[in-house]
């Protein structure tokens, strides 16, 4: 069978280079459904992209490689096609955007857009030898128990990384990377809870808080959450991406207040009572009674020196903390690393050795923030790539 296109996997970043990659594509995948991570995003709403996308939301070796393909299929041209399919969206914080019914309604648009192109697509179809002889790419596929082989120009690769095992990540795209000498940036766990060992966050699960949460240089003021295996919530999603193991990372309680400048004036006026029902009037209480003893929060606020409640205050505006490592790829929204940079072209996604062999989306060492980024990093390189593939026809 002889075709112009192979593309695999039909995620986010295959869909869109299918319906992008002119005549004479077929698209694969192992799964029963097209979209399957697209339909579990958002809560089942996918945030399908952010309104502040910029190069620097993004995490890379190459800081610069996602700046061509960003600056050619923007945030705004993903909006304008979800606009013309009268689907309806709305904006959360921090410029998340979301459908307001369903993610099914982007995997439709995406399957009509591949339609329109005149793509094909296999379902519960596995990939077996892949080889790549003169000029073309000769692959081996199952489905149904039948084996064909089918013989394409151009090869795209979009099987993702290894984040979300039971949806059928298998790492897939470094095995073929490996097989044609493409460099990878060792993976790991991307936008992930972290755990510590002790279990001491355990009675203040499901508690939540206003925070800034720190890694080095880096911070990110968002909700901080408490679960029976340690930290989780957006803060600590998007500082796990920077997050190395073994270090440290420091937690502000109090980010968006002067809490010494509150806690003074609040002596003045009600300085009888408790220093810790005080303090649960700006913090969780739960939070204040786990904090309690190892702050030494006895007594009555009149009872605090000036010296003593900016002690508290500095202990709860910078608690330092050390995971005990993350809670892997089971939970893992993204996977960081991934297909070196310097071996692709940053306007085509073709790489710079194998023509014809293209990586796009999250296989690629480009993992954005939380909030959308990583979907409109899989629409604009399967888009540059899709183009790259159907102008090589003209």
């Amino acid at each position: 069978m002889q075709i112009n296109t192979l593309i695999l996997g039909a995620g986010a970043a295959g869909m869109m280079a299918a319906a992008n990659a002119g005549p004479g594509v077929l698209i694969v995948d192992h799964a029963k459904a097209a979209g399957e991570k697209i339909r579990i995003s958002g809560g089942g709403r996918c945030n399908f992209t952010n309104m502040g996308t910029a190069p620097e939301n993004f995490i890379c070796q190459n800081p610069h490689f996602a700046k061509s393909a960003l600056s050619r299929y923007t945030q705004w041209d993903f909006i304008t096609l979800v606009s013309d399919y009268g689907i309806a969206w709305h904006e959360k914080t921090l410029g998340q955007l979301f459908c307001d019914v369903s993610a099914k309604d982007i995997i439709a648009m995406l399957r009509a857009e591949m339609d329109k192109a005149g793509a094909r697509l296999w379902l519960k179809t596995e990939v077996g030898d892949i080889r790549h002889e003169g000029n073309r790419f000769q692959v081996t596929l199952t489905r149904d128990g039948e084996q064909t082989e089918v013989s394409a120009r151009n090869l795209v690769v979009a099987t993702g990384g290894k984040s979300i095992p039971k949806m059928g990540s298998t790492g897939l795209a470094y095995q073929i990377a490996a097989q044609f000498g493409v460099r990878v940036v060792t993976p790991r766990p991307g936008l992930v809870p972290l755990r510590f060992s002790d279990d001491r966050f355990k009675p203040l699960a499901g508690v939540a808080a206003p925070s800034r949460v720190t890694a080095g240089d880096v911070g990110f003021d968002e909700a901080l959450l408490f679960t029976h295996r340690g930290l989780s919530g957006p803060a600590i999603l998007q500082i796990s991406s920077y997050w190395q193991e073994g270090e440290q990372i420091t937690v502000n309680l109090t980010p968006n207040c002067d809490l010494f400048e509150i806690l003074k004036e609040a002596r003045q006026s009600t300085g009888r009572k408790a220093l810790s029902s005080v303090l649960s009037m700006h913090l969780p209480a739960r939070l204040i009674d786990f904090l309690g003893d190892e702050l030494n929060l006895e007594g009555n606020l009149s009872d605090q020196s000036d010296v003593r409640l900016q002690c508290i205050c500095d202990a709860l505006s910078a608690w330092p903390l050390r995971p005990a490592g993350s809670e892997g790829y089971r939970t893992a929204e993204v996977t960081l690393g991934g297909i070196d940079t310097d071996d692709l072209s940053s306007k085509t996604m073709e790489c710079k050795s194998v023509p014809g062999l293209y990586f796009i989306g999250e296989a690629v060492d480009v993992t954005g923030w939380l909030g959308g980024y990583n979907f409109q990093w899989a629409w604009s390189s399967a888009w540059v790539a899709g183009q790259a593939i159907a102008a090589k026809r003209g």
